[in-house]
């Protein structure tokens, strides 16, 4: 090509570039934003014009007339600027309309041009003189809506059904109206509105003969509206995990028809005195997780509600047993944990719901035992019993068979497992970390390995060797040994395990070389080994799938010698797993689902992984003995303190490979440079 024509092209190039830019700075610039389409300009004038300004129209001592200067001629004549007026800058259509407290009268009727402004999302006409004005049902036009406030504005009459038709509001202010809610009732409301999270209809009209309002789960701020209490015919009101603040209505409490009333999870506060409620055919009562105080029945001579659902959770119950329990015989399900509860359980709530109860949780109190002493629980068909996080001595409670979900972690029991434990054959989940006990393992703790989920003893004093028993239909998908005493080799029947996912046994006395055995486990995902008596030479893997899986792995502290096989580090490709959505490191199965229960259970897990507690290089000495060896890193000393659960586990460095491979003993140093180079320099960069 003749450098004439190369260089014209580069010419003729560089105009196109330059012209890019500019057309680009101009689009940018906000003198080139598009005008207010001239429909939605008309509309919005005629809209006005309907209307009259009237200083007395607007309550708001700083209203003023906002559509007063709205012009379609001269300078003003682009609505966009309008007070008011909000317009999308990419398209110039009206998005917005604010005028709240503007001193306006006058009627909305069918005609009104403002159903004419089909692209707005926030409507707000609060705090104006509407003259008693109906909501039309012209308002389905705007189904861009998501923000409607037309509170103390003079409407009237019945909210029409078109609202429902609104699919994308997410706030909703009709208060301080002469409005009524029946046809749709409130239940129709917002269940048809799903994305709504605020809903004020403070002064409307519900329909008198309301029986059902459950409102659970909707996001609702604000307060409990005091008309609910107006309404007698109120069977079940559920207002549970909201918003909700403030007092409680003592309104609520005198309902006479009330069977189910569910506030829990809200952010209510005060103090609510159960002697209070007067329906006789109340069964369920919960008001878990709010900043209230309940407090028992002052007045013996007022009969309480018979019970069948209780949740009183961190209700600040305090003191002894709450003796306004005293003739709850029909107890199924009782919910009293993270309260202050002192003292002993009592004889007589023991001899409560023998043959009802199902669910006991009365964990994080300051319980220290039981009244009466009985080998096993007398609550024949008990499943969930959750008493952890008490000050409870003595042996080992034993729930009834039928338990499934057994819960008596970090308390102050001693002694043994009773062999009674083992009868226990529907067990999914079995807590008993951080007390004192102490003696060996019983052999028949297999028993329950076909049944159970998660078994959970660390931070006792077992000892002696972990029981070869395992079932050949194991079940466990978590195994936690840690901080005993256990000696002897790892179970060869753990092989039976094959849906395991978590195996710690560290801070123990494990004689045995390394499990290469349990790399057939298709799940295993943790595997903590630190601070025992691991010794040998770890052998190459014999296939490519072994630990395939495995994203976390601790054998620090023990006496391996050698040099950990390349061979590892190819097969552990599940360490490298990051999530772009969310930077996690190790995410497990959430939850697990208790079969023919119809129940969803979450089971959290804490661990804590070290790295030599000096985050530097293998220390010089060979491993030969006791004192050669490095010593197991102590609880607060320089180790990763790492909490996670089955719904999350975020660990290591911000890269995401994840290797607690630190191993007590030295490692070639030219092997070690290396694997540093090769495996960690990219990511500390």
């Amino acid at each position: 090509m003749p450098s004439s024509v190369r260089f014209l092209t580069v010419r003729m190039f560089s105009l196109l570039l330059l012209l890019f830019f500019h057309l680009r700075a101009c689009h940018s610039s906000p003198s080139m934003h598009p005008l207010c389409h001239d429909e939605e300009s008309h509309a919005l004038m005629q809209f006005k014009q309907s209307l009259v300004i009237n200083e007395s129209a607007s309550s708001d001592p700083s209203s003023y007339p906002k559509v007063a200067l709205w012009k379609v001629d001269g300078e003003s004549r682009d609505c966009c600027s309008w007070d008011g007026v909000e317009c999308d800058r990419d398209s110039g259509h009206v998005i917005g309309l604010d005028l709240s407290s503007s001193c306006l009268h006058g009627s909305i009727d069918s005609n009104s041009t403002l159903f004419h402004l089909v692209h707005l999302r926030r409507l707000n006409l609060a705090d104006n003189n509407f003259n008693n004005s109906e909501i039309a049902s012209e308002i389905r036009n705007l189904p861009r809506l998501f923000d409607l406030n037309l509170s103390m504005s003079h409407f009237t009459g019945q909210i029409p059904v078109e609202i429902l038709e609104l699919s994308k509001l997410v706030s909703i202010d009709l208060g301080w109206n002469s409005l009524k809610l029946q046809k749709p009732g409130l239940q129709h409301l917002v269940e048809a509105l799903t994305n709504l999270e605020v809903l004020h209809l403070i002064g409307v009209d519900i329909s008198a003969k309301l029986a059902v309002l459950q409102l659970d789960q909707n996001k609702l701020a604000g307060q409990i509206p005091s008309w609910i209490g107006n309404h007698t015919l109120l069977i079940s009101l559920g207002l549970g995990s909201n918003i909700l603040h403030g007092p409680i209505p003592e309104s609520i409490f005198r309902l006479p028809n009330l069977e189910e009333l569910d506030l829990q999870e809200n952010l209510f506060r005060g103090t609510v005195n159960v002697g209070l409620l007067r329906s006789r055919s109340l069964v369920s009562f919960q008001l878990n997780g709010n900043n209230l105080s309940v407090i028992g029945n002052s007045n013996d001579s007022v009969a309480l509600p018979k019970f069948q659902i209780l949740g009183l959770g961190g209700c600040n119950l305090s003191g002894e047993f709450p003796s306004f329990l005293h003739g709850q015989n029909h107890l199924e399900f009782v919910e009293l944990g993270g309260n202050k509860i002192e003292g002993q359980i009592p004889k007589w709530f023991m001899n409560l719901g023998t043959q009802t109860l199902w669910h006991l949780d009365l964990f994080g109190n300051f319980l220290t035992g039981f009244e009466q002493s009985i080998d096993i629980l007398p609550w024949n068909n008990l499943r969930y019993l959750r008493l952890s996080g008490n000050k409870l001595e003595g042996a080992l409670p034993i729930p009834p068979r039928s338990t499934i979900i057994y819960q008596v972690s970090d308390n102050r029991l001693t002694g043994e497992i009773p062999q009674a434990i083992c009868n226990l054959t529907s067990l999914v989940i079995l807590q008993l970390s951080n007390n004192n006990l102490n003696s060996k393992l019983p052999q028949c703790l297999g028993n329950i390995s076909n049944s159970a989920s998660v078994l959970d003893l660390r931070n006792n004093s077992f000892s002696g060797d972990i029981p070869d028993a395992f079932s050949s239909d194991c079940t466990l998908r978590a195994i936690d040994f840690r901080q005993n005493q256990l000696e002897g080799k790892i179970p060869r029947s753990l092989a039976n395990c094959t849906e395991l996912e978590i195996l710690n046994i560290e801070e123990n006395k494990i004689n045995d070389v390394f499990p290469s055995w349990l790399g057939i486990f298709p799940k295993l995902r943790v595997l903590i080994l630190r601070s025992n008596r691991l010794h040998g030479v770890i052998g190459k893997p014999r296939a490519t799938f072994e630990f395939q899986r495995l994203q976390i792995v601790d054998l620090s502290d023990n006496c391996f010698w050698g040099k950990l096989p390349l061979e590892y580090f190819r097969n552990w490709t599940a360490m490298k797993t990051i999530y772009k959505e969310r930077p996690l490191y190790m995410q497990v199965v959430p939850s697990f689902q208790l079969t023919g229960y119809g129940m969803t259970y979450p089971f959290d897990y804490s661990m804590t992984m070290t790295n030599k507690g000096l985050c530097g290089k293998p220390l010089s000495r060979k491993c030969g003995n006791g004192e050669d060896s490095l010593p197991a890193a102590k609880r607060g000393s320089a180790a990763y303190a790492i909490e996670f659960g089955w719904k999350v586990v975020v660990i290591g460095y911000a890269s995401g490979l994840v290797m607690g491979v630190i191993l007590g003993c030295v490692i070639d140093t030219r092997k070690y440079e290396w694997l540093v180079k090769n495996y960690f320099a990219g990511w500390q960069r």
